[in-house]
């Protein structure tokens, strides 16, 4: 208490404190006091009024514990009471065991009594419900069935309750009423043909099918009323319970598997498109069978036996089972495909679960997957290898096919532009878009899995494709008379490439995602880099074809007869042209590539023609008369390429230039001024050679050794700054190395 008042004090004096810490505020001292008066007045009749109250409860507590006391002692006196007058009864109960018996035995032979008739009629009885169950009159057959096993099971019990240890008895009841389980087991095997057949029963006489859900209905309640009379008194009737609500859902689950399996009509040997048919069957089956069940037959069944979720589940599991079985077998890759593809989006689409007149009953996001991600993963698995192997197989196949066609005597075909072309970029990219176009059926994922390995074979297959059109050409030279259309089917096969490169852009389009294109890059550049050397080498073979006849023509070049007017290039020029016109079928990208090289190969020769040095010309006249048709032919040359590229944008000006500054150093009439023109030509075309000179002073005909040695000498020491334009052509010209020493020395 001293501890308490110590510290009520100091909280006092804090207060006060708190209160005067102004001057000013000690006028207000008596307000203080008064207001503290008031305060300490409350909580003190506050605390008497809590004291009262814990006092009142009190009180009244003290006296519910007296009055139930009193209570106790009345309890146990009256217990002593019974005690005594139960003890005094005891002899009094066990004289009365007499009549329980016979209350026994007159209960028992009550119950005889009031079955007495339908035990003397059971014959009778059964003959009837047995007609009843044949016509068909199943809820009459059913009554009369009750009441033949209410009879039996009322003496039964009553037997039972007298004498559970008389089997006797017991099997003497049971076998005068044994043709009532024969009656029992013909009805049930009735109930379970309609059932069978409940999804056809209902559409035709759905209240066949209320019988038996009714009398399905009455069993199982007289089962549940047996398992509660066996607890009381661990009696219960033979044959039950019957459970016919299970057997009959365990009907309705064999009915539907049976219905699943049944529908595989074919087998892979006698149609190919068996799985295709298979799925397409189910598919219509189920989806017919699920909306009569939810518009028709969930009508004839109780709210209870929620039967329209219970097929649902039955058909699902039915399903899983067969697509399992089916995911096991030894597919094909088509065959897999229409297994995913109807797995995976099928089943959950419009067309079956998603039906909007089965919804909202069924929720196709809370259905499970038909077969585990694992088994998807390993038929994904299986058809890429498949498919490898296939992709492989039709491109080789395609390859062949196409061969034959560069074989034939007729010309290949043109498409609407007039170029010719082949079937094999057509064959080739129907089959990607086709298999593309089945794997997008099934996911995303699977269709860019498809075209990264269709682009990786086309890879592969362009290489084959080189190689191909290489032995083609080879064969081609063994003898040129055969195959008849070469020519024709080689710009086919460099149109291809054009058309392949198209292709595979477009594919890429229409099936690459473009966050996808990155990783396709390197590919697709080496893809585009072999169909140009295909194209390149095509291209070059037909240029060879066409140097080949110009041969014999290229050789009169720079000859006593070139210088007598032979026409030699007029026979070049119109040969070059024959032959554009075949090379007109070529697409632009390689027809100006075309031009421009057969441009470059034509000045070429020609100028290997002066180099070889043929012909030196004896005076002047005929250096003049050389030079001037060199210039002319120049501009033969120039007027027919500038007709072959018409359109194409090729500089047919420079080339042919190199022919007339060649023509301006030969046809030169002063001597001392040789050292000049050279000097110009070789500014101009800064890779010719000392030999080149060499053979251009020897084909003039008046430069002595002395005056070829020095102007080569003096070239060598002078400045070269070529032009950066300039495209080396001197360097493919060779010059005979026999008179190279002679002239330098």
């Amino acid at each position: 208490m001293e501890e308490t008042d110590r510290e009520a004090v100091a909280t006092a004096v804090q207060r006060v404190a708190g209160m005067l810490q102004r001057p000013d505020q000690l006028d207000k001292v008596e307000q203080y006091r008064r207001r503290e008066a008031r305060k300490k007045a409350s909580v003190e009749a506050r605390l008497k009024a809590a004291i009262q109250s814990q006092l009142d409860g009190v009180r009244t507590g003290l006296s519910q514990l007296h009055n139930a006391l009193n209570d106790v002692k009345d309890i146990q006196q009256s217990l002593i009471d019974v005690n005594k007058d139960w003890r005094q009864s005891i002899n009094t109960i066990e004289n009365l065991k007499d009549v329980k018996d016979a209350v026994v035995q007159h209960s028992q032979l009550a119950a005889a009594v009031e079955n007495l008739k339908n035990i003397f009629s059971v014959p009778e009885i059964v003959r009837e419900t047995h007609d009843l169950i044949e016509r068909g009159e199943l809820l009459q057959a059913h009554r009369k069935l009750m009441d033949l096993e209410c009879s039996r099971d009322d003496l039964m019990y009553e037997q039972y309750r007298m004498d559970s240890k008389n089997t006797h008895d017991m099997n003497l009841i049971h076998t005068y009423f044994g043709d009532m389980q024969k009656l029992s087991e013909e009805l049930a095997k009735q109930l379970w043909m309609v059932v069978q057949r409940s999804l056809v029963t209902v559409r035709r006489d759905p209240t066949l099918l209320v019988s038996v859900v009714r009398i399905i209905d009455r069993e199982e309640k007289i089962d549940r009323r047996m398992l509660d009379r066996k607890k009381q008194t661990g009696f219960i009737p033979p044959g039950r319970p019957k459970k016919w609500k299970e057997k009959m859902f365990n009907i309705l689950d064999r009915t539907v598997s049976t219905r699943i399996e049944g529908t595989q009509a074919d087998t892979r040997e006698s149609d190919k498109m068996w799985l295709v048919r298979h799925l397409e069957i189910i598919r219509k089956y189920v989806l017919d069978d699920l909306l009569v069940a939810k518009t028709l037959l969930d009508q004839c069944f109780p709210p209870n036996y929620d039967i329209f979720n219970k097929l649902l589940n039955m058909y699902h599991q039915a399903l899983s089972t067969r697509m399992q079985e089916l995911a096991a077998e030894d597919l094909e890759a088509n065959e897999i495909v229409s297994l995913l593809t109807w797995v995976l989006n099928t089943y959950k689409s419009t067309e079956m679960m998603g039906n909007s007149e089965l919804s909202p009953e069924v929720d196709v996001n809370s259905l499970d997957a038909l077969i585990s991600q694992n088994v998807v993963d390993q038929l994904l698995s299986k058809y890429m290898s498949t498919l490898t192997s296939n992709i492989i197989g039709w491109l080789r196949k395609a390859l062949e096919t196409d061969k034959k066609d560069w074989i034939k005597e007729t010309e290949p075909e043109a498409d609407q532009d007039g170029y010719y072309q082949t079937t094999l970029p057509a064959i080739v990219f129907q089959m990607f878009e086709q298999n593309l176009q089945v794997a997008a059926q099934i996911n995303e994922d699977l269709k860019t899995k498809v075209l990264l390995l269709c682009l990786q074979q086309m890879n592969s297959f362009l290489t084959r494709y080189k190689d191909e059109a290489q032995l083609y050409k080879e064969e081609h030279l063994k003898n040129r008379q055969y195959p008849q259309c070469y020519v024709q089917y080689m710009i086919a096969v460099i149109n291809n490439c054009q058309t392949f490169k198209e292709s595979i852009i477009s594919l890429k389009r229409k099936y690459l995602k473009l966050e996808m294109e990155d990783t396709l890059s390197s590919s697709h550049a080496s893809m585009d880099a072999t169909l140009d050397i295909i194209a390149k080498e095509g291209c070059s073979s037909l240029l060879d074809e066409v140097f080949m006849d110009l041969e014999p023509h290229l050789n009169e070049l720079m000859t006593k007869k070139w210088l007598m007017g032979c026409n030699a290039v007029g026979t070049i020029c119109v040969t070059v042209e024959d032959y554009f016109n075949d090379f007109s079928k070529i697409k632009k990208p390689y027809k100006k590539t075309m031009t421009i090289e057969a441009h470059r190969r034509v000045v070429v020769e020609y100028i290997r023609a002066i180099m070889l040095k043929r012909i030196s010309f004896k005076n002047a006249e005929e250096r003049k008369e050389g030079a001037e048709r060199m210039i002319r032919e120049a501009e033969q040359f120039r007027f027919l390429f500038k007709k072959l590229a018409a359109g194409s944008g090729e500089d047919t000006e420079g080339l042919c230039g190199i022919i007339e500054a060649i023509a301006e150093v030969i046809k030169l009439t002063d001597p001392s001024l040789l050292y000049l023109e050279v000097s110009t030509l070789v500014s101009k075309y800064p890779d010719i050679r000392d030999d080149h000179i060499a053979a251009l002073l020897t084909v003039r005909g008046d430069a002595s050794r002395d005056m070829k040695q020095t102007i080569i000498e003096t070239l060598d020491q002078g400045p070269s700054q070529p032009n950066p334009n300039y495209v080396p052509i001197f360097k493919e010209i060779t010059v005979p190395t026999l008179t190279v020493p002679k002239l330098l020395k």
